[in-house]
């Protein structure tokens, strides 16, 4: 797994600086190193001169590779170079770099770009960086008026998704919302031009953290929501390494039945990625189940004990059975908790569902080409912060995708029938749903009837003991009172169960989602317009997004670690 440090500052850096910079730019690397060991480290620049050259000889100097995205074709970009010694510097790095044509927006289509244009370019590149980066290392003065397109702005767009006198394609559905990708790493400092020294309240070579939820912090220690995000995504790539054999064995492939037609670039690793959450989000998912399972049938077991223990004498024996039962579920408890069986089944199913949407509005088109924004911008974005490493999952698939031409149209036909598919056949959601709303009514009414079984049963027991108890036997008077104890006790252990795996909520989630996809059939259906199909996956998409979000934070309120049993 990769930690994507963007890089934004000014060229024109002050040559006493430099060699202090450089110093703080490696003990910057060193640190995210020494604290995410787990993280292999890669470094978006566009290798202008000044900062970007700067941290670009650090990164290759610590063998960290480099991204390079190029915010016009290079013939165009060298032009704002000083100097053709500038020129050759530039392209001796290019080569080291993996190069990002970033297209050409309709909005700045203008080339070569002129001077009103040029700005604008620049102000694509900035939101590119930002949005597809972990953390922006800024090397900049602190002031922040500027240009746009310039170090500011893109300071500012990284804090607040705004980015001043530019407006992206499409504004964030949730740009009220916190913003998880918004840590800054700012190095402060001077420039080379008359009013270049930094603002009174800031001096030349501090360092300080600086996000949108917690202002700035001086010094090296990142903010901890951010540190808990990054070691999430630690988490993942060990867990991904751990599993790797078994994953590339069994795991479940979505390309899997794919026509015989060209993929477009990078959409394999996303493939790839989806495989990996999905068999880990099984692997946990059955940890969790078997857990709940043993935690309640614990429960059964240790009420049972306690009954018998109280209806009959001469068992003294069953303390101690009493006390390992319950000494065993607590046993399972930590072990849940301290291995977070629970959060990682959540947070691994949830990456799944973004990564298919993720390939399948790559494959069908609905991304545009040409945006430069991270174009899944919704999803858990109105969670916590410490789920962010998902987005950041997906923002590193990004990187990898196409961005010079549309997918084949016979992809978009290929992506209705596997995402979508019909009620009756044997692949897409449509089915899905169906079953699995079947499954947990079907499972949900066992529990009903359950509940009515046991009730009624302690009450025909209660009203034989009631009516002819006098005439019954001790030990049999004792059996049935034994009886009206565990019955209700079963039934409520196993309506505990019910609530923990949220049964009753989840079929109204599946009848919804059925209902969405189904409509998303029909209007499929009703339209041969192409760009119309792509408008109905991308609502589809942002729909399933939606709901997985939810579906989450539904689960998240039912941990087995914090089980009252």
């Amino acid at each position: 797994m990769h930690l994507t440090i963007g890089v934004t500052g000014h060229r024109d850096l002050v040559d006493d600086e430099i060699p202090a910079l450089k110093v703080m730019v490696r003990d910057f690397f060193l640190g995210l190193k020494r604290d995410f060991p787990g993280l292999d480290l890669q470094v978006i620049t566009p290798l202008a001169e000044g900062s970007d050259r700067l941290v670009a000889d650090v990164a290759l100097e610590m063998d960290i590779s480099l991204i390079a995205p190029l915010p016009m074709p290079q013939s165009d970009y060298e032009r704002d170079f000083s100097s053709p010694a500038a020129v050759e510097e530039f392209r001796s790095r290019l080569k080291l770099a993996r190069v990002i044509n970033l297209p050409v927006s309709p909005e700045v289509s203008e080339l070569p770009p002129s001077d009103l244009t040029r700005g604008r370019h620049y102000a694509r590149l900035g939101v590119f960086i930002s949005n597809h980066s972990q953390v922006l290392l800024a090397l900049w003065d602190g002031k922040e008026e500027g240009e746009t397109g310039g170090t500011a702005g893109v300071v500012t767009y990284h804090l607040t998704a705004v980015m001043p006198g530019f407006s992206v394609s499409e504004e964030s559905p949730n740009l009220l919302a916190d913003n998880e990708n918004d840590l800054a790493y700012h190095i402060v400092c001077s420039r080379d031009r008359p009013d270049g020294a930094p603002p009174h309240d800031l001096q030349p070579l501090q360092v300080r953290w600086v996000t949108a939820h917690f202002g700035s912090e001086s010094g090296d220690q990142m903010p901890p929501d951010y540190q808990a995000m990054l070691h999430r995504l630690e988490d993942f790539g060990g867990d991904k390494a751990r599993y790797l054999a078994r994953i590339e064995q069994e795991g479940f492939d979505l390309l899997g039945d794919s026509p015989d037609l060209e993929l477009p670039v990078g959409l394999d690793a996303i493939s790839h990625q989806f495989r990996v959450a999905d068999w880990l989000a099984m692997r946990f998912q059955k940890r969790v189940s078997a857990g709940l399972v043993a935690t309640h049938s614990i429960a059964v077991l240790v009420g049972l004990i306690f009954i018998l223990y109280s209806e009959y004498d001469g068992l003294d024996f069953l303390v101690i059975f009493f006390l390992s039962a319950f000494i065993a579920g607590f046993v399972l408890f930590k072990v849940g908790e301290r291995r977070h069986w629970h959060r990682k089944y959540l947070d691994y199913r949830a990456l799944a569902e973004g990564l298919r949407v993720q390939l399948y509005w790559n494959l069908a088109g609905v991304i545009d080409a040409h945006a430069a924004e991270f174009a899944y911008d919704n999803f858990l974005q109105k969670q916590d912060v410490d789920l962010g490493w998902i987005r950041h999952v997906m923002r590193n698939a990004s990187l990898l995708r196409s961005r010079d031409r549309m997918p084949p149209q016979a992809w978009l036909e290929w992506v209705v029938e596997q995402w979508i598919g019909n009620d009756t056949g044997n692949s897409g959601q449509l089915v899905y749903y169906r079953k699995k709303g079947e499954e947990k009514a079907a499972m949900y009414r066992r529990t009903t009837h359950l509940g009515r079984l046991a009730l009624w049963g302690g009450v025909l027991i209660a009203a034989t003991l009631a009516v002819v108890g006098a005439d019954i036997a001790d030990d049999r008077r004792t059996i049935l009172l034994v009886l009206m104890g565990i019955l209700p006790l079963i039934a409520g252990v196993r309506d505990a169960y019910s609530h923990k795996k949220a049964e009753k909520e989840l079929i109204k989630q599946y009848r919804f989602m059925r209902g969405v996809f189904a409509n998303a059939k029909r209007l499929l259906d009703g339209s041969e317009d192409i760009e119309f199909h792509r408008r109905v996956l991308r609502a589809l998409g942002n729909a399933a997004l939606e709901e997985h979000a939810e579906w989450i934070l539904m689960h998240r309120e039912r941990p087995l670690e914090h089980s009252g049993l």
